[in-house]
């Protein structure tokens, strides 16, 4: 078993559980009243460097909140337009709810290439400049019912992750939604 992560989760492990939302305000309030998740961390227009989706350059607006219940990342993401992407395709094919698993990687291009030989098509790309990390999604869904990512974990990602997680131990409920920095 590979030591774990500053947040919890072993280093190529499912390190977080994501859903699409109609509506992230209402979707952060259901969650941590209904399931204790939190405090969440809001990241409005939520920028990737580089972005692909389906292997070509596109535009995307969404606003991603995080929070934690032990060691178990959620994340609720929400669309702000209706172009076409990976959150659209789920939304259209079975609502919103359960969109993807993400697995943290130190080996990200083999990883990627690992799922791609699977028959599983690169479906996201993007960087994330201020913690100078990748990310991917791979499309599992007909075998899953989900998609996974692949998220590239370096000092600055697993900080991020712990930042997020360490106000959730012994959360009293008190200020529910939060901004990092």
């Amino acid at each position: 078993m590979t030591k774990p992560l500053s947040f919890g989760q072993p280093l190529g492990a499912i390190m977080q559980v994501a859903y699409v939302v109609e509506d992230i305000e209402k979707a952060m309030n259901h969650w941590t009243k209904t399931l204790g998740v939190g405090p969440f961390f809001l990241f409005e227009h939520f920028a990737l460097e580089d972005y692909r989706y389906r292997g070509k350059p596109s535009d995307l607006d969404i606003t991603i909140a995080m929070g934690f219940s032990g060691s178990m990342c959620f994340e609720l993401i929400f669309q702000h337009s209706t172009s076409p992407s990976v959150y659209t395709e789920v939304i259209e094919r079975k609502g919103y709810g359960f969109h993807h698993w993400a697995v943290s990687t130190t080996s990200f291009d083999a990883d990627l290439e690992r799922y791609a030989s699977s028959g599983n098509a690169e479906v996201l790309y993007g960087r994330v400049e201020p913690v100078d990390a990748r990310a991917a999604y791979v499309d599992t869904m007909a075998e899953l019912g989900g998609m996974i990512e692949l998220i590239e974990m370096n000092p600055a990602v697993e900080g991020l992750f712990a930042a997020i997680k360490e106000p959730s131990v012994g959360w009293d409920g008190k200020d529910p939604v939060r901004i990092l920095g």
